[in-house]
């Protein structure tokens, strides 16, 4: 076996590395940041080395990019795609995100990397937006009179929810529901929500 076959630990690098290397990035970058997750940390945890990775990725910047693209490529399918549930459901259900869930990735790496041309930055703003689009969609669906100002508000509450949850180490998600549920009531006619779908 050659060198070019070895990880840094001299096991077989093998397939997948790719997809290691993606799974590491998911715990560390999760774990402590993006700032924080070094190159050779990445390789180690992965194993798989520099040499590897950088075929894989030109650059953690790509690395990163990916990560993100990776994260949620559905924009929250579990919610938004449900036909259990009436769309004013959906929309509540948005908020339905256990305590224990880390700070939204596209905000904290949009946060760490105060770069906008960065290639994550504006794939987390392309993911912030798309939520804002699945929400305003969902909104229309539910009969709001102005979907567009709904799905905005929504998209706020959740960011900041998401946020606040993180920055005071206490769940902020109830309280963000009990808002939406009063903007989204305000914003659909008592007609269209006793309206059933279809």
């Amino acid at each position: 076996m050659t060198e070019l076959e070895k990880g840094p630990s001299g096991q077989r690098r093998g397939r997948g590395a790719r997809e290691r290397l993606l799974g590491a990035s998911q715990q560390l970058f999760r774990d402590q940041g993006i700032n924080r997750t070094g190159i050779d940390q990445l390789c180690a945890v992965a194993q798989v080395s520099k040499r590897t990775a950088y075929q894989h990725f030109a650059s953690k910047d790509e690395l990163v990019a990916e990560y993100l693209r990776r994260f949620d490529p559905g924009v929250m399918p579990e919610v938004f795609d449900r036909t259990d549930l009436t769309p004013r459901e959906r929309l509540l259900a948005a908020f339905d995100i256990p305590a224990s869930t880390p700070l939204c990735p596209y905000i904290g790496a949009a946060v760490e990397l105060h770069d906008p041309q960065h290639p994550a930055s504006q794939y987390a703003r392309d993911y912030k937006k798309a939520i804002a689009a699945r929400l305003t969609e969902t909104a229309r669906e539910a009969g709001a009179t102005d979907p567009e100002q709904l799905g905005e508000q929504l998209a706020l509450l959740i960011d900041g929810a998401s946020a606040r949850t993180r920055v005071l180490d206490s769940d902020s998600f109830p309280t963000a529901a009990a808002i939406a549920a009063v903007l989204i009531d305000n914003a659909i006619p008592a007609s269209s929500s006793a309206r059933p779908e279809g």
